[in-house]
């Protein structure tokens, strides 16, 4: 297993050399320039010339390429053009009101996709089952835009239970007001972007459930005389959250990708929301790492979640 797990970590070098190449290219074919739009009327295009000359803007891309590299590889991933701080503390700064955000949601996403994914799986065809099923439906053909700003309007502007902007309120201090208005802005896009997210993990519970029940382990079982209660919980159940188990590796590193819709429309001041602002600005330097490290997250996400799922599973084992 650990060699199978060294194997896929060298095979992804080679992925994030290509997708680091990728995304620089893209990001310099990028229309404008990162200086246009925080210059002044007065600045002269000499002097716009000389900005992006001193930025090494005019050197071939190779050579952009093969400096950025090296840079990355010193821990220094340039300047933001529009904040004029390091990518990197910027980037930090934005992660960590991305993870607690997304922790929180992904909390609240399993604590109800897996009732209802059960419910609907025991009772099948039955009235909670269909009405499992319609919430399924609902949630899956709205758009998560227009449910985040559906949400934003019903409880933050018409009800006032909670704030639709920021990640904490400016009048409070370090300790426990700090935290209880953290959480207190988090609650609603978390709960949101949990409930717009429940869709796949009630719909796979649901269908293992159901096709758990009908195999011949579990009429052996019943046969044997063992209870309808340690049927499920040991032998259908455990069975049924495999499809889960499997995308848990990519819940896990999305923790730090944010959602760009529901971070844009609270304003919420996360990895999203910096990524739009930094391609609204044309800031090269962030978007080329924020696309860099977002895509080295799906890579680890995709490994973990084959680990998870051979240890859960015992059939299941990486050769």
């Amino acid at each position: 297993m650990w060699k199978t797990i060294l194997k896929r970590i060298l095979i992804m070098i080679p992925e994030i050399i290509i997708l680091s190449l990728l995304v620089f290219l893209l990001a310099q074919h990028m229309p404008g320039d990162p200086f246009t739009g925080t210059i002044t009327p007065q600045t002269s295009q000499a002097q716009l010339h000389h900005l992006m000359a001193k930025a090494g803007l005019y050197d071939p891309w190779y050579v952009q390429y093969w400096h950025w590299i090296v840079r990355i590889f010193h821990g220094n991933l340039g300047m933001s053009y529009q904040f004029k701080t390091p990518v990197a503390s910027l980037i930090g700064e934005r992660a960590m009101n991305t993870l607690w955000l997304s922790l929180l949601s992904v909390i609240i996403s399993y604590a109800i996709a897996i009732p209802l994914g059960i419910w609907a799986g025991r009772y099948e065809n039955t009235k909670i089952d269909k009405s499992i099923q319609l919430y399924n439906f609902i949630t899956y053909a709205i758009p998560a835009f227009v449910f985040y700003l559906l949400g934003v309007y019903l409880f933050g502007y018409k009800m006032h239970l909670f704030p639709t902007s920021g990640s904490v309120s400016v009048n409070v201090s370090n300790g426990f007001q700090y935290v209880m208005s953290r959480l207190d802005h988090m609650i609603l896009p978390a709960t949101l972007m949990a409930l717009i997210s429940t869709t796949t993990t009630v719909q796979y519970l649901r269908s293992e459930i159901i096709d758990n029940t009908n195999m011949d382990y579990v009429r052996t079982a019943r046969a044997k005389g063992v209870s309808e209660k340690a049927i499920f919980n040991k032998h259908i159940f455990r069975n049924s959250l495999l499809p889960v188990a499997a995308f848990m590796g990519y819940s896990i590193t999305g923790l730090l990708g944010g959602s760009i819709f529901v971070e844009t429309i609270f304003s919420y001041p996360g990895m999203g929301l910096l990524f739009v602002n930094s391609i609204t600005s044309r800031d090269y330097s962030v978007i080329t790492a924020l696309v860099l490290l977002f895509g080295i997250l799906n890579l680890l996400g995709s490994l973990l979640s084959d680990i998870i799922l051979s240890i859960v599973d015992p059939r299941v084992r990486i050769e």
